[in-house]
């Protein structure tokens, strides 16, 4: 036994401890027999920090893994990073502009070597931080999505696809980022309000026999329109639906079509159609018979104005940037009389009405993106889908909480095609190549290309890279070595579970399930746990614009890994986003502290190590108690985390630790501590260390070795075996009567102000055999615990306290102690000062006006408040009637 310093420090024991784990190689799995257990982290970004979502996620997967590990699971822990393209690239790029070089001054060959010299330089930050936040992963072997064994995997998954018809080339609308030159993933795209304006134009009949007018946010689009819709049950334009409209500016002629897209009640009615420019036009194209190779589209890469194909855009507007032609469109509508000003309330014309709009931007370059109609590679996803959604219903995968199984179903019964293609540098190249005559030879290799397409044939590689989410999507069985190594006779696949944020869930989650079935034929995980999100204090969502993002790595220096992961645990409720709360950090750094001074207690009393597994043998009554709390609180936490309650696991191992060993068996046993008791304790503190384990690592690493001299580090200890034997039915029950007891002649003389130090006398009536001889057993614990002494015969006359426990009535005599009629008068008046702020409370919460205008955190502490003085009102009340 080594003596613990007075002062818990965390700092001083996490580095050391994390240091120890992994040098001797106790996150690897090496347990021969054992029954295999296997999570995988998301990877994260290889250009990323640790964020508190970050935090919130691996704390969550490292409690699995430890809790697995001390069960005895040959416990494994995939651990990696994503290669994300657009973040890195971007990332080199910035770099190379502050040496004022772009990516174009290089090859592509020596742009990627530099991306590769950047991420052995610059590029394990966050797996630096994962090790910090106690992570018990297998980083021996790491894995790195563009490494070579997993981009063999990329390959053989791309062309196995492509043979197999499920991968294919398409001119679609792709979300486009003028910023970066790519298309991006709905995931990468971030709605913004912006104010705006909406426009209303005038379009005539070709036949000259009248007009139309529509209403748009984007005027400049125009320039691309090719039809006009309108509802084919809407009076007002039946007799156009088939004429013919001549656009503004270009002159162009376009049809009037009916569609049900247009809404009779919105706007005009009608809707101008730009199916090359906008995601809804283009399905109304479609319908309309507009094959995709003869939509028009006005904008380049870079979302400036080129020109259409049928040559009608003026060139005075050819390469303007999309927000200067606009300015210039809508000058030439004005011109033509084609625009129809907005009339405010004041009778005011203008040329649009303000508006605040939904405005997409890319989320990396801030640019607002562009819907744009260009090839891309695209997955039936469809296809992919339908042996996914056949997994959750059949309970194949079982998805935490339940109430995302609805959302999961609706997303993939209607699934769209997933665009796979990115116009980058930095990722896996797509597998394709092609000829002049316009054929295209998908293999894993340029030589197989050429083989297929026959001697003389030139080729050339399609530049564009593989969306990141492709890659990821392997994650499950690449890190296992597939396609080298079958994945399920390794009895690695599937997962036991995956851990994800719910924001995910459609472009890692289900894309995992689709892969993962179609090329191993197996689900890739058995659970899928979401969890929500971390928010601001006040419920807002975090973000640097906002200014209220949290850093962990701050928390971490400020509180301890063990209580930021303590704190995410307890907080994890399903279904339900974590409110940031430093206050409940610093009392879970508390908490530890708690934990450590108890085992400085134990220490000095001769306490220590425990040598067996099973519990000593005990015949006092506290120590009997207390074996039995141990198993139930044992057998709580295993039915917790069974069922992902994180939180509830969490505060069954507090509760147990704070009040009921640390204040209460400690307390008990103060003075009498025996060999038994002696033994016991030892046993008790060594069966919280290792259930604290899988929150609170360091702390319990720490206090597991200074009780003892041990044969292995906690980290690899036995969790304890929940023995309902051990529980002893009389025991239990005379304890907890005594605590009660304890407990009500406390709150009595801290609620009438008698002094700490004052002994009273304590009466008793009415009370049972089995109380009586309760009262004599604990004699000594009564006097120690509550000052009082137990007195025979019928209490005297006067003042007194009146407390039941159970059937008896204790009577405290006050009288002398205290100024009972002093202390009548200032309970009267605390009651009365509470219930008049409760009854005025009330009163706003009654008010509709209150709670449907005020804010919802105004309208929620008034509830707090109302709930704190009622509470204070019935206390005063009751201590009133303690006195008669």
């Amino acid at each position: 036994m080594s003596e613990l310093p007075k002062t818990f420090d965390p700092a001083a024991i996490e580095a050391r401890w994390y240091d120890h784990w992994e040098r001797n190689g106790l996150f690897h799995p090496e347990r021969p027999g054992a029954e295999p257990w296997t999570i995988v982290n998301p990877p994260p970004n290889v250009t990323g920090s640790l964020h508190i979502g970050h935090a919130l996620d691996n704390t969550l997967q490292d409690i699995l893994v430890r809790h697995a590990r001390l069960k005895g699971k040959d416990a494994l822990w995939v651990v990696g990073t994503d290669h994300a393209g657009i973040a890195t690239q971007m990332v080199v790029e910035r770099q190379l502009n502050e040496r004022q070089q772009k990516r174009t001054d290089f090859t592509r060959e020596e742009f990627v070597a530099k991306v590769w010299e950047w991420k052995a330089e610059s590029g394990g930050e966050i797996t630096r931080q994962l090790r910090r936040l106690g992570c018990s992963m297998d980083w021996a072997n790491e894995r790195f999505t563009m490494d070579e064994g997993f981009s063999r995997a990329v390959l053989k998954v791309f062309v196995d696809l492509y043979n197999q018809g499920l991968i294919y080339r398409d001119k679609r609308l792709v979300n486009w980022d003028p910023g970066l030159g790519t298309a991006i993933s709905d995931l990468e795209v971030e709605t913004r309000e912006v104010q705006g304006s909406f426009w209303k134009l005038r379009y005539p009949l070709a036949d000259g026999s009248g007009s139309i007018e529509v209403q748009t946010t984007r005027p400049e689009t125009m320039l691309a329109d090719m039809a006009v819709a309108v509802h084919p049950d809407d009076e007002r334009y039946r007799t156009m639906i088939g004429k013919q409209v001549r656009l503004p500016i270009t002159g162009r002629l376009v049809p009037v079509i009916p569609d049900e897209h247009a809404d009779p009640t919105l706007g005009t009615g009608a809707v101008k159609i730009t199916p090359g420019h906008d995601f809804n036009d283009f399905e109304v194209g479609r319908r309309a018979g507009f094959k995709p190779a003869e939509m028009l589209n006005m904008l380049d890469a870079r979302a400036q104005v080129t020109q259409t194909a049928d040559g009608l855009i003026p060139e005075d507007l050819i390469g303007l940037d999309r927000f200067e032609a606009r300015k210039l469109v809508v000058a030439r509508l004005k011109d033509e009389g084609a625009l129809v000003p907005y009339v405010d309330k004041d009778g005011a014309e203008h040329d649009a009405e303000p508006r605040t709009i939904q405005t997409p931007y890319g989320d990396r370059s801030g640019v607002v993106i562009e819907p744009w109609l260009t090839d891309q590679w695209y997955v039936d996803a469809a296809t992919l889908a339908k042996g996914p959604i056949e997994a959750v219903r059949s309970g194949a995968i079982r998805i935490v909480p339940k109430t995302w199984e609805k959302t999961f179903f609706n997303w993939m019964e209607n699934i769209q095609p997933w665009c796979v293609s990115r116009q980058l540098w930095w990722g896996h190249r797509i597998p394709a190549w092609f000829a002049d005559d316009g054929r295209i030879f998908v293999a894993a290799s340029e030589e197989e290309a050429q083989a297929q397409a026959g001697a003389g044939v030139a080729l050339r590689q399609d530049p564009d890279v593989l969306d990141t989410w492709f890659s990821s999507a392997l994650w499950p069985f690449a890190t296992m070595g597939w396609p080298d190594t079958d994945v399920k006779a390794l009895g690695r696949y599937p997962n036991d579970v995956l851990i994800s944020g719910f924001d995910i869930l459609f472009f890692w989650d289900a894309r995992m399930m689709m892969q993962g079935m179609h090329f191993v034929g197996d689900v890739p995980f058995r659970t899928l746990y979401l969890h929500g999100l971390v928010r601001a204090a006040d419920g807002q969502k975090m973000s640097k614009s906002k200014g209220n993002v949290v850093n962990p790595l701050g928390l971490i220096d400020k509180y301890g890994a063990d209580a930021l992961r303590f704190f995410m645990a307890a907080m994890e409720s399903q279904g339900r986003d974590i409110k940031m709360d430093e206050k409940r950090l610093e009392g879970y750094r508390n908490f530890a502290t708690k934990l450590w001074n108890a085992a400085r207690f134990c220490q000095a009393n001769g306490i220590g190590a425990s040598r067996a597994i099973e519990p000593p043998a005990a015949t006092q009554p506290v120590n009997k108690w207390i074996v039995g709390e141990t198993v139930k609180t044992v057998q709580a936490i295993d039915l917790a985390i069974a069922e992902f309650r994180f939180d509830e696991s969490a505060n069954a191992i507090y509760q147990f630790t704070w009040g009921t060993f640390c204040d209460w068996y400690l307390e008990l046993i103060k003075g009498q501590i025996d060999e038994e008791t002696r033994a016991v304790a030892g046993w008790v503190l060594d069966q919280i260390l290792v259930m604290l384990h899988p929150f609170m690592p360091f702390v319990t690493e720490e206090l597991w070795n200074a009780m003892g001299d041990r044969p292995y580090p906690i980290i690899v200890a036995r969790w304890p075996m929940p023995d309902a034997r051990a529980i002893d039915p009389e025991a239990g029950p005379e304890i907890d009567w005594l605590i009660r007891l304890v407990s009500a002649i406390r709150a009595a003389r801290s609620e009438l102000n008698v002094p700490p130090g004052a002994r009273l006398a304590l009466h008793v009536q009415g009370a049972n055999p089995a109380t009586t001889a309760r009262l004599a057993a604990n004699a000594a614990a009564l006097g120690r615990l509550a000052r009082v002494e137990t007195q025979g015969g019928a209490a005297p006359a006067g003042g007194a306290a009146q407390i039941v426990v159970d059937e008896a009535t204790f009577i405290l005599p006050l009288e002398g102690v205290i100024d009972i009629a002093a202390e009548k008068a200032r309970l009267a008046k605390a009651a009365e000062a509470a219930e008049k702020e409760r009854d005025s409370l009330a009163a706003r919460l009654a008010n509709p006006s209150f709670v449907e205008r005020a804010k919802p955190e105004a309208v929620e502490k008034a509830r707090a408040d109302h709930s704190e003085k009622s509470s204070e009102a019935e206390k005063y009340r009751a201590a009133l009637a303690r006195l008669g």
